[in-house]
């Protein structure tokens, strides 16, 4: 069984700009440990700040409490005994403990001598043994150690033999090793020490965190660390999802990781961090298991002939095509029968010529866009969406130091109603007075839970805003799209896209 730490809540910390507060590192960490099922966790660095302290404490008293705490790991750092005593004094087990894995780390920036390092580290690790912990060592910088100083790596493994380290982790620290040089390395370090257990850790410079990680379990190492979405310092470390994919499609190798809660425990994640999951992320984002092309689409319909074995069911999600200049009439068609709208023969031209021409305007188009896309082609014909909520008018004011108000008066099958209220910006007010209409009716409303605005680059103060909001309605996901030169605009014409679509259609139809 290959073991697997995940490093987010402690490297991935390191991402630029990235800073998790206790109650996210707690509820990150139940997440990884309880449903993504990793088998140990490091969380964070010792001595850092007192917000680390507090989220170390937090997490090892709910740990202990579910009968993991042999699974949180800290890194402390070869200091006598002072991150020993910090990372006991919050509560935890286990210390991951940073040593220098190479010789120029060693004579150059602790400007001492591998000896003396030696017996820092050996003194350390006694000391953490007495206090009842379990320690692993983090050779820092050990590919460049491997590949310019050998030698005082295995002085370094050598001078350990006989300490009771559990793991040795063997970092490419700075990203700088191509796949066969990995298991070249690794190679070396497991068949020289055979009974020792060996992780690797590794870095993204050179976008070859994933095939150095595959290189290194084909060597023989026993554990692998990664963090979610692959955040981490510069470049970032290996995602997790990569590791899934190498564990599970490639290497099929056992592990204990649950696929199908990937993508909940990276949503979250990217919500907290602040940092976008970009839509061509393996796995993961947006786009990975959207065909574009007409071709694809066609031979999809004919027998999955653009499919493998990476399918979208596996972790909770479906494939989907776009529509765009690219899709023709088989993308189309796919949309269609998701959303259970037939088209005559000579309607599907129209249909599809109209889609090629947004896209050759660089229009954006989803699923969600193909009834209004209809609707506009065939105006007045019987097979059309109907817009059967829709806007009358609105006001939205906002005055220096009050709250924004909207009044807004909308129709619904005909019938009129209208409502005013505050909020804390004109979106929020006017979402609120919506919403407030809707619950006189009785109607129920989805929870909106992203949104993101697109400004073109060098756009000016005109310039059109592309509003993305997702939604979630009876556990159902979907997304919808406004255009225009206002923000708020833009919002309000995703919104009443969004209530169409529930009017309309069973929304089934939509997840995503």
């Amino acid at each position: 069984m290959i073991e697997i730490l995940d490093t987010t809540l402690r490297d991935g910390e390191q991402t630029a700009g990235v800073s998790f507060n206790a109650g996210e590192k707690l509820a990150i960490a139940r997440l990884l440990l309880e449903e993504l099922k990793v088998d140990r966790i490091e969380v964070c660095s010792a001595r850092v700040s007192e917000g680390e302290r507090t989220a170390l404490s937090r997490i090892c008293a709910w740990a202990s409490a579910c009968g993991h705490l042999d699974r949180v790991e800290a890194l402390g750092f070869v200091d006598d005994g002072r991150s020993v005593d910090w990372i006991a004094g919050c509560g935890g087990t286990v210390l991951n403990l940073l040593t220098k894995g190479s010789l120029k780390h060693v004579t150059g920036q602790l400007r001492k001598t591998p000896q003396e390092h030696l017996d820092d580290i050996r003194r350390n690790i006694d000391i953490a043994v007495r206090k009842g912990m379990g320690v692993n060592v983090y050779l820092e910088d050990w590919s460049n150690g491997m590949l310019n100083s050998e030698d005082y790596v295995y002085f370094l493994m050598d001078g350990l033999k006989d300490t009771p380290v559990r793991r040795y982790m063997l970092p490419d620290t700075l990203g700088v090793l191509s796949p066969d040089e990995t298991f070249a390395l690794i190679s070396k370090m497991t068949s020289r020490y055979p009974d020792r257990h060996f992780d690797f850790h590794a870095h993204n410079d050179y976008d070859l965190a994933t095939a150095n990680t595959l290189a290194a379990l084909k060597a023989g190492v026993q554990g692998v660390h990664a963090t979610v979405n692959g955040l981490g310092e510069r470049a970032g470390n290996v995602s997790m999802a990569g590791v899934i994919g190498v564990l599970n499609d490639h290497l099929h190798l056992p592990n204990p990781l649950d696929e199908s809660k990937l993508i909940h425990v990276c949503k979250y994640v990217e919500s907290i961090s602040g940092v976008r999951i970009a839509p061509n992320s393996p796995i993961v984002g947006d786009s990975v298991f959207t065909q574009t092309s007409g071709v694809h689409a066609d031979g999809d319909r004919k027998g999955d002939l653009y499919q493998n074995a990476l399918l979208p069911e596996r972790f909770g999600r479906r494939r989907t095509y776009a529509l765009g200049k690219t899709s023709g009439k088989a993308n189309i068609m796919k949309n269609l029968e998701s959303l259970g709208i037939s088209l005559t023969t000579e309607q599907m031209k129209k249909v599809t010529s109209r889609v090629v021409e947004l896209g050759d305007k660089k229009e954006t188009m989803t699923t969600e866009d193909l009834p209004f896309i209809v609707a506009d082609v065939l105006r007045g014909d019987d097979s059309a969406v109907e817009e059967n909520i829709r806007i009358v008018n609105y006001s939205l004011m906002l005055a220096r130091g009050m709250h924004p108000v909207a009044s807004l008066r909308i129709e619904i099958h005909g019938d009129e109603y209208e409502d005013t209220e505050r909020g804390d910006g004109q979106y929020d007010a006017f979402m609120k007075a919506l919403w407030k209409i809707y619950d006189k009716l009785g109607k129920a409303h989805p929870k909106l839970t992203d949104y993101s605005v697109s400004i073109p680059p060098g756009g000016k103060t005109d310039a059109l805003v592309e509003t993305t909001i997702e939604w979630d309605f009876g556990g159902h996901s979907f997304k919808t799209r406004g255009v225009d030169s206002d923000q708020t605009e833009a919002a309000i014409k995703a919104t009443f896209k969004m209530l169409n679509i529930i009017e309309n259609s069973e929304i089934k139809t939509y997840t995503v």
